[in-house]
C-alpha cells in the first residue's frame, strides 16, 4: 500500500491535536489528524472553564474543531496508530492498525493520558456526571456536596484538600488499601474533619447517572453526591517511547518551551506533556506546537539571518 505523505501528522484528535491542526492548516501545511475516537473525557457532562464554550460537551467541541480544521484543508483519519518509525529524522512513518501508512516530515503527539480506575462496581455508570478525576475542572459543581475521594497516600490527601475550596463534607476511602499516609497528613485531615475509611468498597449506588451512595464492606453506607478518584495516570499509548522521546517519572513526554521533545522534529502537546490537565491549556499547547512546527518547516531562504 502506498503511503500518503504530509508535512505534519498529528496523532490525537482532542483539543491539543485539533487546535494544532487548525493552525498548521492556516499556515498552508498539508496536515493530517489521526484520531482513535476514544478520548479520556468520553463521558464528561461538560467541559468547564473553556472560554466561549463553558460547559460544552466533549463530542460537540471535537466536532467544532474538526469542522474548523477541515475548512482550511486539514485532513482527518479515524484509526489507531500501532507503530511510529523515525525513518530519516526528516521523515517519519506511522502505521495504522488497518494497514494504512502515513509519512510526514514532522510528528505532533497529542495522544493524551489515561486514568487508573479503582475496582468499584457501578463507578462507570456515573463517570463524567457525578464521578470525576479533576477538581480544577469540576470542583465548582461539588459546591456543598457530600463528596467521597477514593485513593491513598499524598494523591488522595491532595485531592481532598483541593476540594475543600468548594465543600467541607469530604470522606476519603482507601478501598481496602493501606492509607500510606504519614502522621503529618493524618493530622491535617483530622484538623479539617475529613474522615479516613479503609474498608473495601462493594459498590456505588446511583440513579440516572447521579451517584447516591457508596457501599462499604461490613454494611456501612455513605451518602454521596460527588465522587473523585486519585489513583494514577499513564500515557494513552507508547508512541513516544517507540520514537525514543525522553519521559518523566509519570511517563509524560518532556518538552521545551516550544513543545519540542528530545527527538528532533517530534513535538508533543496536551496532557501527554507535563502541565495543567485542562482542555483550554491543551488547546493552547497545540497552538504553541503548531507555531514551532511551522517555523521548523520554513526554509532558510525565507528566514532572517541570525
Amino acid at each position: 500500500m502506498t503511503a500518503q505523505r504530509y508535512d505534519v501528522a498529528v496523532v490525537g484528535g482532542g483539543p491539543a491535536g485539533l487546535c494544532a491542526a487548525l493552525w498548521l492548516a492556516r499556515y498552508l501545511h498539508k496536515v493530517v489528524v489521526v484520531d482513535s475516537g476514544d478520548p479520556r473525557n468520553w463521558e464528561t457532562r461538560g467541559i468547564n472553564g473553556f472560554l466561549g464554550h463553558q460547559g460544552i460537551r466533549s463530542p460537540d467541541l471535537r466536532a467544532i474543531g474538526r469542522a474548523e480544521g477541515a475548512k482550511y484543508g486539514a485532513e482527518f483519519v479515524s484509526g489507531i496508530v500501532d507503530t511510529a518509525v523515525n525513518e530519516t529524522g526528516e521523515l517519519f512513518a506511522i502505521c495504522l492498525r488497518d494497514g494504512k501508512t502515513i509519512e510526514a516530515q514532522r510528528i505532533l503527539l497529542a495522544i493524551g493520558i489515561r486514568d487508573y480506575w479503582p475496582q468499584v462496581p457501578g463507578l462507570e455508570n456515573c463517570y463524567g456526571e457525578t464521578v470525576h478525576v479533576c477538581p480544577d475542572c469540576d470542583g465548582y459543581e461539588t459546591l456543598d456536596k457530600k463528596t467521597v475521594v477514593i485513593g491513598v497516600g499524598r494523591k488522595a490527601v491532595g485531592m481532598a484538600l483541593a476540594l475543600t475550596t468548594w465543600t467541607r463534607q469530604i470522606v476519603i476511602c482507601t478501598n481496602g488499601e493501606p492509607p500510606d499516609m504519614e502522621q503529618g497528613l493524618l493530622d491535617q485531615l483530622k484538623a479539617l474533619n475529613i474522615p479516613l475509611l479503609d474498608q473495601p468498597i462493594t459498590c456505588v449506588v446511583s440513579k440516572d447517572r447521579e451517584i447516591r451512595a457508596v457501599e462499604l464492606q461490613g454494611g456501612m453506607s455513605l451518602d454521596c453526591e460527588r465522587l473523585y478518584f486519585a489513583i494514577g495516570q499513564y500515557p494513552a499509548d507508547d508512541l513516544g517511547a517507540q520514537l525514543g522521546c525522553k519521559r518523566d517519572q509519570m511517563g509524560r513526554l518532556v518538552i521545551d518551551e516550544r513543545n519540542h521533545t528530545s527527538v528532533r522534529n517530534v513535538y508533543a502537546a496536551g496532557d501527554i506533556a507535563p502541565g495543567p490537565q485542562l482542555a483550554i491549556a491543551a488547546a493552547a499547547s497545540g497552538a504553541v506546537a503548531a507555531i514551532a512546527i511551522h517555523a521548523s518547516l520554513v526554509p532558510d531562504s525565507r528566514k532572517l539571518p541570525d
